[in-house]
């Protein structure tokens, strides 16, 4: 009978036990992902809870990501500091938006509630200026030497200018979770998190070993791969951001609208499309565009090739909203103007529709050369005479933008 007994006893001790077990290999699994997936709503909070809860009384084994030791390795042990105020993806989710939806009514979905989510989205994934202040051995230039190398690969590639301001947000958010970063590592930083966006949005995304041969050596395949891990982990699997580049298409699709076609088939010029474009891609290797939302800096540029009256009206924002960082962008348009907007390029493979969305590589040093003195006289301006209270008057585009999508020399 004892013996029974104690059969009976350890078949509901280990029936007893294996949920736990289950769960926290669930937890290792799929916590981070089921947080990536849903809403930042109030599902968040609650899982975010109960991960806490589970982290508190479940201890934690360190694992090795890679076998490289001048690697920082996100381990458990980081889930609490990933999810401090400063770095928690969801920080301004509880900031209520003013802006109106702009979009028109749509066949396949709310409009309010779609933007509404957009704006929620834009609201959660946080960017920290400061973020090099977390480096002192690395400089401003050095990244914007980096990204400009990126943009030269994405065209060397053919891929989709999405792709490129993937990686550039990956790159800025994953940098601020880290401390002491080297230059040396800042080229294997680049290159997964162009590796990680070509996989999230290409169709036929370059092979791990084409990432790598562009390295010239600098990057093997597993350094890659064990980085890869290492920047999705830090970034807490939250891989979706609304990039600038995605504000832009959907302020181009409602300014140009045509009723009789759906919002989501584009109807705007390429070339208006590509100058606009380009005036971003210079402004977002400047750190102090982390200043700003990536909606505002779109609708910033808008402003600088169109009117007020219709960056309003697409964008959702009010003049007094972004004025800031309309000013902040004057000298980048200024060199962008002077310079003149690149011609429309033409890819083997790419269909005619899609050009405008292949990330081209710009004059980067020339054109920052100009900015820095447009910088440096509207400075020596100030200084002088007090600015005006309104914002400052954009320069003229080669194009002129209408609502209803006429060109104007």
């Amino acid at each position: 009978m004892s013996k029974s007994s104690d059969r009976k006893d350890k078949n509901t001790l280990t029936e007893d036990e294996a949920p736990t077990d289950f769960t926290v290999r669930t937890r290792k699994r799929k916590a981070d992902v089921a947080t990536f997936l849903q809403d930042p709503d109030e599902e968040v909070a609650k899982t975010e809870m109960t991960k806490k809860k589970q982290n508190e009384s479940q201890p934690f084994s360190n694992y090795d990501v890679c076998a490289h030791p001048h690697m920082l390795i996100p381990t458990p042990e980081k889930d609490d500091e990933l999810g401090s105020p400063n770095f928690s993806p969801f920080m301004h989710q509880s900031l209520a938006s003013s802006r109106d939806s702009p979009l028109p009514v749509l066949g396949w979905a709310n409009r309010d509630e779609v933007w509404k989510n957009m704006i929620i989205k834009e609201q959660a994934y946080v960017r920290d200026k400061l973020y090099l202040q977390r480096h002192p051995l690395l400089q401003p230039k050095m990244r914007v030497i980096l990204l400009d190398w990126l943009m030269e690969v994405c065209e060397v590639y053919k891929l989709h200018r999405e792709t490129f301001y993937l990686a550039q947000d990956f790159f800025d958010r994953f940098m601020a979770t880290q401390k002491n970063i080297v230059k040396t590592l800042l080229q294997l930083i680049g290159i997964s998190s162009l590796f990680i966006a070509a996989k999230l949005e290409e169709i036929y995304p370059p092979k791990l070993q084409q990432f790598a041969y562009v390295t010239d050596g600098a990057c093997t395949e597993e350094e890659i791969l064990s980085m890869e891990l290492i920047i999705m982990k830090a970034l807490n699997w939250n891989l979706s951001p609304l990039t600038v580049v995605s504000w832009l298409n959907i302020y181009m699709q409602v300014a140009y609208l045509n009723e009789i076609c759906e919002m989501l088939l584009p109807q705007y010029p390429q070339e208006i499309f590509v100058q606009i474009a380009e005036l971003l891609d210079l402004c977002v290797l400047d750190v102090g565009c982390l200043d700003y939302s990536y909606g505002a800096l779109a609708a910033s540029a808008l402003y600088h090739f169109s009117s007020c009256e219709l960056m309003q009206k697409v964008s959702g924002y009010q003049l007094w909203e972004i004025q800031d960082c309309v000013k902040w962008m004057v000298p980048f348009a200024v060199a962008i103007k002077e310079v003149g907007s690149s011609p429309l390029k033409h890819f083997r493979g790419v269909p005619l529709e899609d050009l405008h969305n292949i990330q081209m590589h710009i004059n980067t040093f020339n054109l920052l050369d100009k900015v820095q003195e447009k910088q440096a006289a509207l400075a020596k301006k100030r200084r002088s005479s007090p600015l005006p209270l309104g914002v400052l008057t954009p320069p003229q585009s080669i194009f002129f933008l209408r609502p209803k999508g006429e060109l104007q020399s």
